[in-house]
């Protein structure tokens, strides 16, 4: 058990990291960010900000040496940074995990030996496997990119099997999964932690909405039934048993018109999804996450209130990066904001985020979406 006063490594230094590294320093951690952005949002506020690349062997040794535990914000490091820390200090989540997280083709076949349903799929890594993929999947369908894709980077809708080869040319021939686009219901989420002994805690199933592939808002307590949110949490459970998981993951999944719970991706690390924890859980994300570094016992995730989290990206800062009018969004009692402390609003990057509680979920999303537009407005 790590107490207070022991000293946590992040590699990242986004806003998964900036709020991991508040939620630890509250706890009375010393934080060590090794990130290469001098401005980043985790570097602002951490102890230390060792500013290299994330392969710097140098400044690798210098983190596993300094640190206690080390963890990760995202899962596109190199499972090779992670093996090598781990020869100074323990480091959670294991290079396994992230590499089945980090390749579109491997996840999905970890999914299915968790006996759990992904989308239906098939792969493509040469031209040659084009027609089997067809075969696999109804149209339309997606492309995705095998690895780097998120926010809908690297996606292509494919409406029938005369469009796939020259949507394979132009996303450039690398390794790729063509998924069946699917009938649907609503997405869904599951954030949980867990522990050294195999023990784990869910936090309350989240309903997620997207605009332009991108997360615009979850809502919570997501609205489907009792019986499949507890048939998602079990589900992630088993994932994360699967990869004797150490920390805090993410399942997201897909709810068809048919009532079918589809596995969509996992993230090893804090979710987008998860930020409504901060605000309207006994404990959130953020501290489960340092808690289960810790190895100290879990924090109650009990739902304090219903929740609408709602992303803030740069294009809501309109030219000149001139901020939106905060007052608007202040003036209301029970919403609360959080920015990332980004330099550079960019359309589509994710400057921040806010939670409006309500005693019913319906009244926080009506007061959520009028926050809103009257920030698009301004």
């Amino acid at each position: 058990m790590l107490l207070p006063g022991s000293t946590l490594g992040m590699l990242g230094g986004g806003q998964l990291g900036r709020m991991f590294t508040l939620a630890a320093r509250n706890m009375g951690y010393k934080v060590i960010v090794l990130e290469p952005d001098p401005h980043s949002p985790a570097g602002q506020l951490s102890d230390e900000h060792i500013l290299a690349a994330y392969d710097d062997e140098i400044a690798l040794q210098k983190l596993g040496d300094a640190c206690d535990v080390i963890t990760t914000e995202f899962e596109n490091i190199p499972a090779d940074v992670l093996n090598k820390l781990s020869e100074c200090c323990t480091v959670y989540p294991s290079a396994d995990a992230l590499k089945k997280a980090q390749d579109r083709i491997v996840e999905k076949a970890f999914i299915l030996s968790c006996g759990l349903l992904p989308v239906p799929y098939g792969a493509i890594t040469t031209k040659s496997d084009m027609a089997q993929a067809v075969e696999a999947v109804s149209f339309p369908a997606i492309l995705k990119t095998a690895r780097f894709g998120y926010d809908g980077k690297g996606q292509q809708v494919i409406n029938s099997p005369d469009e796939l080869e020259a949507a394979y040319r132009e996303i450039g021939q690398v390794d790729c999964v063509l998924e069946q686009r699917i009938d649907l219901d609503c997405e869904i989420s599951v954030i949980l932690g867990r522990n050294t002994k195999g023990e784990s805690e869910c936090f309350p199933v989240a309903e997620n909405i997207h605009k332009n592939g991108i997360l615009f808002q979850t809502l919570v307590p997501a609205r489907v039934s009792e019986h499949l949110a507890n048939a998602a949490q079990a589900a992630a459970i088993r994932m994360a048993d699967k990869l004797d998981y150490v920390g805090v993951m993410a399942v997201e999944f897909f709810v068809t018109k048919q009532g079918e719970l589809l596995v969509n991706e996992m993230a090893p690390r804090t979710h987008n999804s998860g930020h409504f924890s901060i605000d309207a859980c006994i404990t959130s994300q953020f501290e489960q996450q340092v808690r289960m570094l810790c190895d100290l016992p879990f924090g109650d995730t009990s739902l304090l209130s219903p929740v609408v989290m709602t992303n803030m990206l740069g294009d809501l800062w309109g030219k000149n990066n001139a901020s939106p009018h905060w007052e608007q969004l202040l003036q209301s009692k029970t919403t609360k904001l959080h920015l990332y402390g980004k330099k550079e609003a960019r359309k589509g990057r994710k400057m921040g985020h806010y939670c409006t509680l309500a005693d019913k979920l319906s009244d926080a999303i009506d007061e959520s979406n009028i926050i809103f537009d009257q920030l698009a407005a301004s």
